[in-house]
């Protein structure tokens, strides 16, 4: 060891020990200054920034915008179904705090949804954009010189060839341009990538989202979306004071709603009637009669085969019975005559609702009253004795009503919104039959049920009709959204299945005078196509650079192996 290397591992040992020391440090000696420096709003904002627009952060914020969703799913929301939503509150007294709280039944347009989803778009605008110059950048450019050690590389062939070497890298450039490589000549070599659009798939992807994103929002603001129950032989018409509910987005006009009406002339259903399926809808759609412009038409609506007039549709979603019923006061007046639609509770349809006689009739005195029955309807009734009032079967084999009848005051004028399928009893009285107990009856079609007192009666018609219950939806960003997803499962399919390589190949004069070809490849994630590539493209090469006849049989151009000790990617691409 020389004097200079003995000094200096002395002085390197002197160091280390007085980082080990717990000897006081000398004063005149400036202490040596632990962590780095701050970094300020600037580069609080800047590290914020580079957090946000990272691919990891991206792919959190996806997942918690599809975690976030489930609530959605699970729960209903006030924005589809306010009938639905209020029945899950009402049985759900314990945790519909909470959940309103969370905003559970609004959860698309609550503070946390949007939140995440005004970070994802951020995130993904940040990541896109620097990235997609980058990609030009690339396009523009150049593949790079061949590594000085080709042989380094995962994928590695060489042989020797009589050709000279201007003739070898001149074949190896139209063989690689045939192939759809980017080549070009670099010195002794010919270097070559392919597999660009893998880099483009991903691009794609993520402008894709954006895109869904941006239809996502489009289709909020501008929205609109109602619901109303039609019974055969009505109609509708797309006005406002039509709808049952409606809702819309904010930056929704209602000027903006599609001039049409429709008629539902009948509704067909029908029901597996056997087997483990007993039950199960096997036609279900509803025959209409739409009109638009001056122009009548026929429709059929089927699930998921909604009517499409101008940028309206018009979806079938529910069904129910809706039974005749004919009121008459005690002087045999008719004082309601109608069908009364009735809202299922199970999916053998039993039904339940309210029937209100609000004007017209007097009670045996002639004072006005109001009338209020709560209806019970099975379209299959299971029969006397049987333990069970519910419907065994969607379908009307043995249609039975159960009646209970009330008088007073319905409270419909008391200012107060009301549901049409219940009644308020605040104000009113039950009938009572001559042993003073509370008057019910069951009744076929065509029976009656007197009221006491000569308070009139109430029949059940030999006629039940039916309704559905659709949904009219204007939704501007469902096309845009549809291409969205398109385009990004694309792109994500571009981005995991194409690879994106480079080729290098050299041709130089041996020693011996003789050409030495060597051809390697390298790609971006590990391939086992990349040495079946290179072996195919060195067997192409081979009839331009035919080995020489004495060459070892080692030397003849076989597909590439992965070497022993592979170079790492970045050291060959250096």
């Amino acid at each position: 060891m020389s004097k200079t290397d003995t000094t200096d591992s002395t002085a390197a040992d002197e160091a280390a020990g007085a980082q080990l020391s717990t000897a006081p440090i000398d004063d005149r000696v400036e202490p040596p200054v632990i962590g780095g420096p701050a970094l300020g709003v600037i580069g609080w904002i800047r590290w914020f920034w580079r957090q946000l627009t990272s691919m990891r952060v991206a792919l959190i914020l996806l997942f918690m915008l599809s975690l976030g969703a489930v609530p959605g799913s699970l729960i209903p929301q006030t924005s589809a179904d306010e009938m639905k939503a209020q029945a899950f509150k009402d049985a759900h007294e314990t945790l519909t705090p909470l959940y309103e709280k969370l905003q559970f039944f609004d959860v698309y347009s609550s503070v946390w949804f949007s939140a995440i989803y005004i970070l994802l778009f951020v995130s993904l605008i940040g990541c896109i954009v620097p990235r997609s110059w980058q990609f030009v950048g690339q396009l523009r450019s150049r593949p790079p010189g061949a590594p000085k050690r080709l042989d380094r590389l995962p994928a590695y062939t060489t042989w020797r060839t009589g050709a000279e070497p201007e003739q070898v890298r001149e074949a190896a450039l139209t063989l690689l341009k045939g192939r759809r490589f980017r080549a070009h000549t670099a010195g002794s070599a010919i270097a070559a990538e392919k597999g660009y659009l893998r880099e483009a798939g991903n691009l794609a992807f993520h402008v894709a989202l954006i895109v869904m994103l941006v239809a996502f929002a489009w289709g909020q603001l501008f929205k609109s979306e109602g619901g109303k129950l039609i019974v055969e032989g009505d109609g509708f018409s797309n006005t406002l004071t039509q709808y049952d509910d409606f809702k819309s987005g904010s930056q929704f006009g209602i000027d903006e709603l599609e001039p049409f009406s429709f008629k539902l002339d009948a509704f067909d259903g029908t029901y597996e009637k056997n087997g483990p399926q007993r039950g199960t809808p096997r036609t279900f759609e509803a025959k209409v009669s739409y009109s638009q412009g001056g122009t009548d038409r026929k429709a059929v609506i089927r699930v998921n085969e909604p009517l499409k007039v101008g940028d309206s549709k018009v979806y079938l979603i529910a069904h129910g019975y809706a039974p005749v019923v004919t009121v008459k006061d005690g002087r045999g007046k008719v004082v309601f005559h109608g069908a009364v639609p009735l809202l299922p509770i199970d999916n053998n349809i039993t039904s339940t609702g309210a029937i209100k006689v609000m004007d017209g009739y007097r009670d045996k005195n002639g004072k006005k009253e109001q009338l209020g029955f709560q209806a019970f309807f099975v379209p299959t009734f299971a029969g006397a004795g049987q333990g069970t009032m519910f419907s065994q079967f969607p379908a009307l084999d043995y249609p039975v009503m159960a009646l209970t009848g009330l008088h007073g005051d319905l409270r419909v004028n008391s200012g107060l919104p009301q549901n049409v399928y219940q009644l308020d009893k605040s104000k009113m009285k039950q009938f009572t039959d001559e042993s003073g107990n509370k008057l019910a009856k069951r009744l076929l079609p065509g029976e009656t049920m007197t009221l006491p007192d000569g308070a009139g009666s109430i029949t059940f018609e030999k006629d039940v009709k039916e309704w559905a219950s659709f949904q009219i939806s204007q939704q501007p960003g469902n096309g845009l959204a549809l291409a969205g997803a398109i385009a990004a499962i694309a792109g994500l399919t571009g981005s995991l299945f194409i690879q994106r390589r480079r080729v290098w190949v050299r041709a130089v004069r041996g020693e011996d005078g003789v050409t030495v070809v060597e051809m390697a490849g390298l790609g971006r994630s590990e391939s086992a196509k990349l040495p079946e590539e290179l072996g195919d493209l060195a067997v192409a090469l081979t009839a331009d650079a035919p080995p020489v006849p004495d060459a070892d049989p080692e030397d003849v151009p076989e597909p590439a192996e992965e070497p022993a000790d592979p170079a790492p990617s970045g050291e060959a691409d250096k």
